[in-house]
């Protein structure tokens, strides 16, 4: 192993014989350093930084520091350096320049042995080894370190510790998260530092950096989602990886040579609960940068005047107080903030002469990417409302990685539901009837907040039927062997439990259908027909992302059950309904929001149906005058307008009854089909009805029809029913008379009232 290493190392210059001495000053002896004065070897020049010290017996390496104390012809060793070498003070030993291959000997891991320097001077107070090491890395940044070789750790104020180098890993940059054990490398910021207590020691170590067991690759695109506890966002995560990572993993010298700067920002916006947090959190254990520091927006904001930009300032004085020390050696900091759209609002938006707000952006821009720049720093901002954000937040240099976490496909759902029931499987308590791509295939549109609801409620469920409520409350005894979550524990929690904020809107649809399609002519047929011929156009289309259709007929012709129907078949996972009557009392510009969020959230799903109700009514039309909310109109006509984003697929359904108001108000132009919804108009129309209906026997069908043979008919067939229903009511002998009584009261008989 070591003839590879010594492979990876590039030789300059001759050799030069140098004799061995002391180092001059304590504060260089525990810089891990040999100290040459500089006509020797200037520490300045890159090719001459590290040095390779021959003993006779093999090549031992060290980073240089120049120090005039050592005179010329010298090399100065400090004790632990001398006896690892086993180099005695006077010996001639051969020194040579040497530079390292940061491709191949760049260090990932690195574990190293702890004691007391000092054994007679030991404490039993505990040591962080979180905090050790961060200070290693800045005392030490950009040094060769080979196995075995010891150094002396100065610990803060604390005592002196003895270290010794037990195993190192090098990051392989052609295959990136596979580390090779190695001889020696050189240490960088994001270097992950183990410590482990020496055998027969008395030191007291805590925190995560104690041992090896839970610590995991510098970096590794190749991660293990399940760990992580992310599912459904893998093309997501790789994309971040791409813009924001990817640069990190090399050294900083090959960055430096492509005159490169790291991205220093990401925004992940989306819906609620598709788990934008969680992978925020997640990037930072994936990098093993510092740990994290996560702020929830509206957390910065403070009542006294400056203290909320100084909380903007104090996130970042570590990464400022490190960048000095460490320069293109620091490790990574990275900075979360949660809900970022609370204190980055664009500026000037925001009423109120405090102008607290357009401060905090102000202060947060410029430590991003102001005059001193930082380039040691990863700020992840997280939001579902991303129109609210200053637009020079988004610009490149500050948050310019901005990534949709939007609602998981089915792959990712069959993901997400394996990561929250592996508990359950692995201690036998899921049954064996669950069917998880069933779940997946059941479970459009959910979030993946939504999906964990779903598994909790389905468990509540399981648990529930185990527990005897009587006079008290009981637990089976053998509960805990017969609890398992079956399937109809998962459909239960489907049915009543948890819905989707992205979905069907199940009970308007079954309103709308209660009395189901009836088939009273092959008009009906036809029309749901092409109703599905425009779904399949929707689904399949690659011209044709966005299909509008008007459903225009009399009222009361069944117009919202037949949009209804088309929508159901379609089984789209998104399907919202936009009607009048859930906008009533609503002001014009609250109406045009509300309008505009079924909108947008129809544009986040890959396939969406939105069924505009009755829309002269939804723009206040009145024949009288006539009037109607030009506001609302306009939002209309541009929101009907407007392309669903890429590989998404978009069908709006529209109702009316005023074809000509269409017109007029330049809507009917909008519309790329027309379907055409009729009313009875003859009495085989009347008779194919009641034999759909079944209230009427065969005799008072015929009896109908025979009276109403030279009469004019015209009647939706919603009003049908609601004149069938009422002549039900009488004593049967009279139902017949009462039916024609009420089509002639209701004006059914005669010339029709529609433009």
């Amino acid at each position: 192993m070591d003839s590879d290493n010594s492979r990876l190392c590039s030789k300059h210059l001759s050799p030069k014989n140098l004799k061995a001495t002391r180092c001059p000053t304590d504060d260089l002896s525990i810089t891990n350093c040999v100290v040459i004065n500089q006509a020797d070897f200037n520490a300045d020049n890159k090719e001459q930084k590290f040095v390779s010290v021959n003993t006779g017996v093999r090549d031992f390496y060290f980073c240089i520091k120049n120090h005039n104390a050592v005179p010329q012809g010298q090399i100065g060793f400090n004790l632990p350096q001398r006896k690892w070498s086993g180099i005695s003070l006077g010996a001639i030993c051969g020194v040579q320049a040497v530079t390292f291959d940061r491709k191949k000997q760049t260090i990932a891991l690195m574990s190293l042995e702890a004691d007391f320097f000092n054994k007679k001077a030991t404490t039993t107070e505990a040591y962080d080894t979180d905090l050790m090491k961060l200070e290693f890395t800045m005392q030490f940044p950009d040094q060769v370190f080979s196995v075995g070789q010891p150094l002396v750790f100065k610990f803060m104020e604390k005592k002196m510790i003895s270290l010794v180098v037990r195993e190192i890993e090098v990051a392989d940059f052609n295959n990136p998260g596979k580390e090779k054990k190695a001889d020696r490398g050189v240490l960088t910021g994001n270097t992950l530092i183990i410590f482990e207590k020496a055998e027969n020691s008395s030191i007291n170590l805590t925190g995560k950096a104690k041992g090896k067991s839970a610590q995991h690759t510098i970096i590794n695109p190749d991660w293990d989602f399940n760990k992580m506890g992310i599912g459904g966002l893998d093309n997501e995560f790789s994309a971040i990886f791409r813009r924001a990572f990817a640069s990190r993993v090399f050294p900083p010298e090959i960055i430096e040579h492509l005159g490169m700067k790291h991205v220093r920002g990401i925004l992940l916006f989306g819906p609620p609960g598709t788990g934008k947090t969680l992978m925020a959190r997640q990037i930072g254990q994936m990098l093993q940068a510092r740990e994290p520091k996560i702020v929830n927006g509206p957390q910065i904001l403070d009542k006294y005047v400056g203290e909320s930009e100084a909380n903007v300032r104090k996130l970042f004085a570590d990464a400022e107080e490190e960048e000095k020390r460490c320069g293109p050696q620091s490790g990574l900091h990275i900075i979360i903030f949660d809900e970022i759209d609370a204190i980055c609002k664009a500026r000037g938006s925001v009423s109120g002469n405090t102008g607290v707000h357009d401060t905090v952006v102000n202060q947060l821009l410029a430590k991003i990417d102001g005059v001193e720049q930082l380039n040691n720093i990863l700020v992840i901002g997280m939001t579902n409302r991303k129109d609210m954000i200053d637009e020079a937040l988004l610009r490149p240099g500050r948050l310019e990685v901005q990534m949709e976490i939007s609602l998981p496909d089915e792959h990712g759902r069959v993901q997400i539901i394996n990561i929250h029931t592996a508990r359950m499987k692995d201690h036998n308590k899921l049954a064996p009837d669950v069917n998880i791509a069933q779940l997946a295939a059941h479970t459009k549109n959910f979030s993946g907040a939504e999906i964990e609801g779903l598994v909790r409620a389905a468990t509540s469920t399981a648990m529930n039927r185990l527990i005897k409520a009587s006079s008290k409350v009981e637990v089976d005894p053998e509960a805990v062997e017969k609890l398992q979550v079956t399937m109809d524990d998962f459909k239960s929690a489907l049915e009543n439990d948890i819905k989707p904020a992205f979905g069907v809107s199940s009970e308007q649809f079954d309103s709308f259908l209660k009395n189901g399609i009836i088939s009273w002519s092959s008009n009906i047929t036809k029309i749901l027909e092409d109703g599905k011929l425009l779904v399949e156009q929707t689904q399949n289309s690659v011209l044709t992302p966005l299909v509008t259709v008007l459903l225009e007929g009399p009222p009361n012709s069944g117009k919202t059950a037949l949009a209804a129907r088309i929508a159901k078949d379609s089984n789209f996972p998104f399907i919202k309904v936009c009607t009048p009557e859930n906008m009533i009392g609503y002001h014009e510009a609250a109406k045009c929001a509300a309008i505009k969020k079924i909108f947008d959230d129809a544009h986040k799903s890959a396939l969406s149906c939105v069924i505009i109700d009755d829309i002269e009514r939804l723009i206040d039309y009145a024949p009288i005058g006539p009037r109607f909310s030009n506001l609302v109109l306009q939002a209309l006509l541009v929101l009907m307008k407007k392309l669903p984003p890429h590989n998404h697929k978009l069908l709006i359904i529209v109702t009316s009854s005023k074809l000509s108001v269409l017109r007029e108000l330049g809507l009917y132009a909008v519309f790329g089909a027309r379907i055409h919804v009729p009313v009875l108009t003859e009495v085989s129309h009347l008779t194919a009805a009641f034999e759909e209906l079944g209230q009427f026997d065969d005799k008072e069908t015929s009896e109908v029809a025979t009276r109403l043979k030279t009469d004019k008919l015209w009647i939706g067939i919603k009003k049908l029913l609601v004149l069938v229903e009422m002549a039900l009511q009488v004593d049967q002998k009279f139902r017949v008379k009462k039916f024609i009584s009420l089509l002639e009261e209701q004006d059914c008989l005669g010339s029709p009232d529609y433009d």
